[in-house]
């Protein structure tokens, strides 16, 4: 049996105020638990490639959408664009207005609600992500999705049950696995988080966030030499280097505050074992 012990609490409260967010964790299939997710501050180079890109295509699909507001694919399009290059509000308008014309669409439902979750809107997001799919066909990964905002609304036995239901159409998936190994951090079950996330390594051990989400657990647990092994294997020095700085960066953050919320204690008094 996995236990929590109560020392490890400041972990989950410094891991959602220096990241911002969970899981964003994989929001349709890619991880986000729906902002940054807790490893954000890692980064990664595709990320940035991404960002540039989306840049780059944005003005070309503006003009398409002018041209062709009820356009799903166009909408989605330009929904993503706007989301990667950081314009998450009207990365949600324009999903929006395209939903209200394209109500039945499942994978407008899918983009718009992944969409409100980037934004900080999860209630909505989780409202949004339920019409996309149906009892009957379940998407998994929109159930994935389902459990990440879960998580950002603290829900978290709430979000494992998502997660376990996608895992029994996709087992193993790496996506799911890896959300679900941050959910498991959240509550601060850093021994079933790292089993989960080294699942999902395992699967798919060129995923940057997977890899970095499982190099912050083990991180967690006090085994630095090992997390930056793992956090810069197979990666060109400088860019490994530059990961192994961050997450040192967040573990002193993490340690920093943990330190804060530390209750005084009486000068001689022994200290009690938990």
């Amino acid at each position: 049996m996995y236990q929590r012990s109560s020392h490890q609490a400041p972990s989950a409260r410094v891991l959602l105020s220096a990241a911002c967010c969970a899981l964003v964790l994989g929001l349709c299939g890619c991880q986000t638990t729906a902002t940054d997710d807790i490893t954000g501050a890692l980064g990664t180079t595709s990320e940035a490639s991404r960002a540039a890109d989306a840049r780059r295509d944005l003005e070309g699909l503006r003009e398409r959408f002018r041209a062709n507001q009820s356009n799903p694919e166009i909408a989605l399009q330009s929904g993503k664009a706007l989301r990667e290059s950081g314009q998450r509000s009207q990365s949600v308008a324009v999903l929006e207005q395209a939903t209200i014309a394209n109500p039945s669409n499942k994978g407008l439902l899918a983009g718009y609600g992944r969409a409100l979750a980037d934004n900080g809107n999860f209630q909505q997001a989780f409202d949004v992500l339920t019409r996309a799919h149906t009892p009957e066909d379940p998407d998994p990964h929109i159930l994935s999705a389902q459990g990440a905002v879960l998580d950002q609304l603290g829900r978290h036995e709430e979000a494992q049950q998502y997660y376990a239901s996608a895992l029994k159409i996709v087992p193993d998936e790496p996506s799911v696995l890896s959300n679900l190994g941050l959910s498991y951090l959240l509550v601060n079950n850093l021994l079933k988080a790292e089993e989960t996330l080294r699942r999902a390594h395992e699967r798919d051990n060129r995923n940057s966030r997977v890899r970095a989400n499982l190099a912050l657990v083990v991180g967690l647990q006090g085994r630095l030499s090992e997390a930056e092994n793992i956090l810069k294997a197979d990666l060109p020095p400088q860019e490994g280097a530059a990961k192994v700085a961050a997450l040192r960066q967040l573990l002193a953050k993490k340690q920093q505050r943990a330190d804060t919320d530390k209750p005084s204690r009486a000068p001689g008094r022994p200290q009690r074992s938990n």
